[in-house]
């Protein structure tokens, strides 16, 4: 202190060496190359919002068309809707075993080409058959587009951001329903016959962005690792961390996590075949460890009650609802549900920020509380709408506003993180296959749903729908605050260490009691 300098106001000279004289240390930079990598990336993911949302308005310009000259009755229509999310089980099955074979990036290529095809398909269809083989090959491109956009973006983000970076596809899925939702608006004037048609085949644009995009993007670093590109990895790595003390710590991680040993520096190694995927099934169902138990029932869950929970129920029949909420005409049914892509897209956009700084766990639990309001909300309101003789006008006015309040609800915490949490905490050699039956489970759940969701409600009332999944929420919401740790912060190959506890101190505490048991067994006996 005797050294410090002041002025002649008495103000200390900066000069000092004091700790308090310092600026305190700026928090790193978001990385820009990472970014733009997840951007791109995440664009594949636009493939199935779209169809999602413009299939919520052109399903019903389909039904009058066909109807007129088939016959097309609502069981045909909520199985055309549905059953793109069951199409979409081939693709991902087979995007993990794609992806360890052809790398990350041309996977994603191959996703947005398969897609083009069955977008145009979808447009030129001139009978229902017709339409159901574009459903199909459209199917198969979402479910290779829904596997490998987070799985990349996890694999090449920084563990500073890569809950933010990894938000990015359910970012760009409200994206591609809010087009959905405004190709349904400005296509509905045209005759009858065109406009749907040039609604799908529209769909085909992303496509082409996203194949010359792609041209730009590295490979993931860890699918490199994974085929002994020790030097090519290294490059990558060195581009997507936020510094090289950073990049070499990833590289090491992914090193263990691959079998290679962390002092070898070549630039080319052999892999041993466990890394290539041999013995992963048997490793996931056969003999899980504690911990990969612990995993695959997080991983699985939280895809199960995304969609259980009735999300795309809302946002595919969301016109049908306003219908039974009162609204009858087209335009401004087509209007609310641009609404719900714009509260949906613009509370997405609040997560990918506060999930960094917020952390996973806290957005989930708060997301899944308020959709199970919501959803009570709305379902006693539409039960009272259903036994009115005459229009209730503060009872329609609440269902739409608690159908705004559920998508940003969702959209804050239950839609990114569930994408999040399935994309970073499989173990590098279980990644690939855990999230490919991630997202089979995901679209098999919401396949189940949107295909018996108009008869669910003709059996049990619209309100009585909405009301069983406030019930299946709840039951989400219970198992999340069980089974979820928080990953904030972690890095890909620590997350690892954070599941199993509680199964393993089940195994303790079995073992625990065997002992007992036999001490007892013993003491009998000598007695």
């Amino acid at each position: 202190m005797a050294d410090q300098k002041t002025d002649k106001n008495g103000v200390s000279d900066k000069s000092s060496g004091l700790i308090t004289d310092f600026d305190p240390p700026k928090p790193p930079k978001r990385n820009k190359y990472a970014f733009a990598c997840a951007i791109l990336a995440s664009m594949t993911s636009v493939l199935l919002g779209y169809d999602i949302g413009v299939m919520s308005g052109a399903q019903k310009f389909i039904q009058r068309d066909y109807f007129d000259r088939y016959w097309c009755n609502d069981t045909q229509i909520e199985i055309m809707v549905g059953i793109l999310n069951l199409y979409s089980l081939v693709g991902s099955a087979a995007a993990g075993r794609t992806s360890d074979w052809i790398g990350r990036r041309y996977t994603i290529v191959f996703a947005g080409a398969i897609f083009f095809t069955g977008a145009i398909l979808m447009g030129f269809a001139t009978n229902y058959a017709f339409l159901m083989i574009g459903r199909f090959v459209a199917g198969i491109g979402v479910g290779y587009a829904l596997m490998i956009a987070p799985v990349y973006t996890a694999e090449v983000s920084p563990a500073s951001a890569r809950g933010f970076l990894t938000s990015f596809p359910e970012v760009f899925i409200n994206a591609g329903i809010m087009f959905g939702y405004v190709s349904n608006y400005a296509f509905s004037k045209l005759p009858l016959h065109l406009g749907w048609r040039l609604m799908l085949g529209i769909g085909a644009i992303p496509s082409i962005i996203l194949a010359v995009g792609v041209l730009g993007m590295p490979e993931s670093p860890r699918w490199l690792v994974m085929q002994g590109r020790l030097g090519d990895a290294k490059i990558v790595l060195d581009k997507t961390s936020d510094g090289l003390e950073e990049s070499k710590l990833r590289l090491a991680d992914i090193k263990h996590a691959a079998g290679i040993p962390e002092d070898c520096n070549d630039d080319f190694v052999q892999v041993t075949k466990r890394s290539h995927g041999e013995g992963v099934w048997r490793e996931m169902f056969i003999h899980p460890t504690p911990t990969v138990r612990h995993i695959l029932i997080a991983a699985f869950g939280i895809h199960f009650f995304q969609q259980a929970s009735g999300i795309d129920a809302v946002v595919l029949y969301n016109p049908r609802i306003f219908e039974k909420a009162g609204i009858v005409d087209d335009t401004p049914q087509l209007l609310a549900t641009i609404a719900i892509g714009f509260v949906k897209t613009m509370f997405i956009l609040v997560a990918t920020f506060f999930l960094d700084k917020i952390g996973s766990r806290p957005l989930l639990l708060s997301s899944i509380a308020g959709m199970v309001v919501s959803l009570m909300i709305l379902g006693i309101a539409l039960t009272v709408i259903d036994h009115s003789d005459h229009k209730v006008p503060w009872a329609i006015a609440l269902c739409i506003a608690m159908v705004l309040a559920y998508v940003a609800f969702f959209s804050i915490g239950m839609g990114p993180i569930t994408w999040v949490y399935s994309s970073e905490i499989f173990p590098l050699r279980l990644r690939a296959q855990g999230c490919s039956i991630g997202v089979a489970i995901n679209r098999t759940t919401s396949g189940v749903l949107t295909m018996t969701f108009i008869t669910l409600y003709k059996v049990i009332s619209i309100g009585g729908a909405f009301l069983l999944f406030a019930g299946i929420a709840a039951a989400g919401c219970m198992f999340f605050y069980t089974l979820y740790p928080e990953t904030q912060g972690k890095n890909l190959e620590e997350v690892e260490e954070l599941f199993g506890t509680f199964f393993r101190w089940r195994s303790r505490q079995s073992e625990l009691d065997r002992k007992k048991e036999a001490q007892l067994v013993a003491n009998k006996a000598q007695d």
